[in-house]
């Protein structure tokens, strides 16, 4: 059971980081979009955390398929797909030139991609929780210690 429990805090920071990956990618688009930023700082920013998200969406989808955990697969299967797609057909990088054209698709497929990826952190939480209540609770010698 501790093995479930170490998947879970795997899951957790790894859920958290891309919440916080694509949560300063909006971030970084909204200040484009109100001037605070120009386009080359805008795409630099986002296009230098776009393959570390893509490695750890495809890790953390790996992760749930090795250790039979098929809901949560089947949940971050559709992401990875995209995700592999876009790296395949060489699409995933935002241009500078053509930032501000494409700023309210790419805004919308962040907003998108964030709910998502808050769903699968609120999923991950939720059994985290539930393994490491099960196995406090499931060791008996554990409980005398205290």
């Amino acid at each position: 059971m501790a093995w479930d429990l170490l998947l879970w805090i795997i899951s957790f920071f790894v859920s958290l980081a891309l919440v916080a990956s694509v949560f300063y990618q909006v971030i970084c688009l909204t200040d484009l979009e109100a001037d605070y930023l120009n386009p080359f700082e805008t795409s630099t920013r986002i296009n230098r955390l776009v393959i570390p998200e893509f490695i750890l969406q495809g890790s953390l989808c790996l992760l749930f398929l090795f250790t039979w955990h098929w809901v949560f697969f089947l949940v971050a299967l559709p992401v990875t797909v995209y995700h592999a797609m876009l790296y395949n057909e060489r699409r995933y990088l935002i241009d500078v030139t053509e930032v501000f054209r494409a700023i309210s698709f790419e805004k919308k497929f962040r907003f998108t991609k964030l709910g998502f990826y808050i769903l699968l952190f609120i999923m991950v939480v939720f059994r985290l929780t539930l393994s490491a209540v099960y196995s406090f609770t499931e060791d008996d010698d554990l409980l005398h210690l205290f």
